[in-house]
């Protein structure tokens, strides 16, 4: 399980649905949102609920963060003296979770409410992404490899952890880096919350 967050340092019973997007190569990626209760009516208050009740990541709390669960059926198959993966099919299930103020909000709020949590729903998504290529990386650096002296297929289910944990680093550090970008003085997320707070 792996998970990037939104996080900010006043920061960051659920409603939950799933939307099944197309297969990673012939697998299955299902991406779920899971709400959270805020408070509030105006744009300050469901700001600082969010405070109170995000997720939390590291020392802070998150306005939302996406976690992923990456599962595989491979199919070893013996070559003589060798041994070959010649499929891996993977279901991968991504998490969104985002805020969801719990009552009706004030049309101005509403309308500040709208803007920012589509901001923030959008960032989220990139997380995703990033998840969906990092499979398809995996796919294409583990299908048909191939080791020597391996009849019983031993051998290559180590062989093939090397690029596993590769394609985990890169989609680590490409989440990090989106963040940094992201969050950054004057960049989008830190507009998305002035916009929700003070209207700008």
């Amino acid at each position: 399980m792996r998970a990037t967050a939104v996080s900010l340092p006043l920061l960051a019973a659920a409603l939950v649905f799933a939307a099944i997007s197309p297969a990673v190569a012939g697998g299955e990626v299902i991406e779920r949102v899971q709400a959270y209760s805020i408070s509030g009516k105006t744009p300050i208050e469901l700001y600082r609920s969010i405070g109170e009740e995000g997720p939390k990541s590291g020392v802070g709390r998150a306005i939302a963060h996406t976690t992923f669960k990456l599962t595989w059926r491979r199919d070893y198959r013996p070559q003589g003296t060798s041994c070959t993966l010649v499929s891996a099919i993977p279901r991968l299930v991504i998490t969104y979770t985002l805020p969801k103020p719990s009552q009706a909000l004030p049309p101005e709020t509403k309308k500040r409410w709208d803007v920012f949590i589509d901001g923030i729903k959008r960032h989220e998504e990139v997380h995703g992404v990033h998840m969906k290529e990092m499979v398809a990386e995996i796919e294409a650096n583990t299908i048909g490899v191939t080791a020597e002296n391996d009849p019983g297929c031993k051998k290559i289910r180590q062989d093939i952890q090397a690029p596993l944990a590769a394609a985990s680093q890169r989609q680590r550090q490409r989440s990090r880096d989106f963040d940094r970008v992201e969050m950054a003085e004057g960049a989008n997320m830190h507009r998305l919350i002035l916009g929700l707070v003070n209207g700008e």
